[in-house]
């Protein structure tokens, strides 16, 4: 990849999308994988690793279940992190900023858009909470299996399943560079579409 620096007057969604486009050119897979970092009322922190479902200037977004521990985390503090990491391009973005739900709408234009077994493993688990045994999830999934035999068969979205929609108040952009020389620089929201550009240091 190019060892070009990086542009401070880029806009930095477009700038987003063009890093992007070339981690779905060449990571090998899951290039819209993304760890998301919430933490408790208490300010302990958690990170996992969960799939980018959506991004447009007004975020990005991403789905869960409603009774998760993300989910919870969010609701009782309603800000995140991202950090997108492609090492065959040798490049990160870490992008903060509040949480707010997505429509009823796009939750259920995303979940009709997944697989027949996605969908049903999204109403058959309790997620993050415990399981007494493995085959009391596969009982569940294939009692639902049985209820909705065909790929064509109307599920409906479960209640407790939805997404959330990061407004970034932040972005850093890193690209790797020769003997660790590497190149950073940050979008900090200021007021409206206004961005205040820095580089860093490395």
């Amino acid at each position: 990849m190019t060892t070009k620096l990086i542009d401070l007057d880029a806009d930095p969604f477009a700038l987003f999308d063009a890093w992007m486009r070339d981690a779905v050119a060449h990571e090998p897979n899951d290039p819209n994988a993304m760890a998301l970092a919430t933490a408790t009322p208490q300010g302990l922190p958690s990170v996992r690793m969960i799939l980018l479902k959506g991004a447009d200037r007004r975020g990005f977004v991403f789905y869960t279940n409603l009774n998760s521990r993300k989910a919870a985390e969010l609701k009782a503090n309603p800000h995140a992190a991202l950090l997108f990491h492609w090492k065959s391009i040798r490049r990160q973005i870490r992008i903060e900023g509040p949480v707010e739900p997505v429509t009823p709408a796009e939750a259920d234009a995303y979940f009709a858009s997944r697989s027949r077994i996605s969908r049903l493993g999204a109403i058959a688990s309790e997620q993050s909470h415990p399981l007494p045994d493995r085959a009391v999830f596969e009982a569940r999934l294939r009692n639902l299996e049985d209820r909705y035999p065909t790929e064509d068969t109307q599920i409906p979205r479960p209640a407790n399943w939805s997404g959330f929609r990061l407004v970034p108040d932040s972005f850093e952009f890193w690209q790797d560079r020769p003997h660790r020389l590497h190149d950073r620089a940050t979008w900090t929201r200021t007021a409206g579409t206004d961005w205040t550009r820095q580089r860093l240091y490395p």
